[in-house]
């Protein structure tokens, strides 16, 4: 859904837009020709993250509870979106907050033993969480080097987006091999 809503709205926006260098709240800003777009993707994409956090039972409470953060994260940042003359405190504070529950959800829904999904297993969830944690600090670098920040936003942003499908259906599988 997010990435639908960036592809789209990015269109919307026209050709000022640079997905490379601006980031995706570029295109949320009120006024832009994509705004409503990227809104309903944000609250899409934190509406799926409470469901997924809330359906995801065999996952660690701690998990589960980050994934809901990273879900409300997104439904604020749907409210308190960035100005369109730029940066703002509060928007900036939400998107850290976002990105910092996002990448510590999967190391905190590990699970141990022998009959675990494979997504929740330690080894799957530390390389999710270190490829998101990665994937946010070239992102803050692109930020202050006036870099890509929009490619390294949305790398880790898809990161994000899908390992929570990724790792229900994992526990899809598991559960369905479980029954046979």
């Amino acid at each position: 859904m997010l990435i639908t809503g960036w592809m789209v709205a990015a269109v919307l926006q026209g050709p000022a837009y640079d997905p490379a260098a601006q980031t995706i709240s570029v295109l949320a800003a009120p006024g832009g020709s994509g705004y409503w777009v990227m809104t309903g993707a944000f609250i899409a994409l934190g509406a799926c993250h409470l469901l997924t956090a809330w359906g995801l039972r065999p996952a660690a409470a701690p998990g589960r509870v980050a994934l809901a953060a990273g879900g409300v994260s997104a439904l604020v940042v749907a409210v308190v979106p960035a100005p369109s003359n730029g940066g703002s405190l509060s928007h900036g504070s939400v998107t850290a907050v976002g990105f910092t529950v996002l990448a510590a959800w999967p190391v905190l829904a590990i699970r141990t033993g022998g009959s675990v999904p494979w997504a929740l297993r330690p080894l799957p969830s530390l390389g999710a969480t270190a490829v998101m944690a990665v994937g946010a600090a070239w992102f803050l670098l692109e930020l202050h080097l006036h870099g890509v920040a929009g490619v390294a936003e949305r790398a880790v942003t898809t990161l994000q987006s899908v390992w929570p499908f990724v790792v229900a259906l994992s526990c899809l599988r598991h559960s369905c091999a479980r029954c046979r």
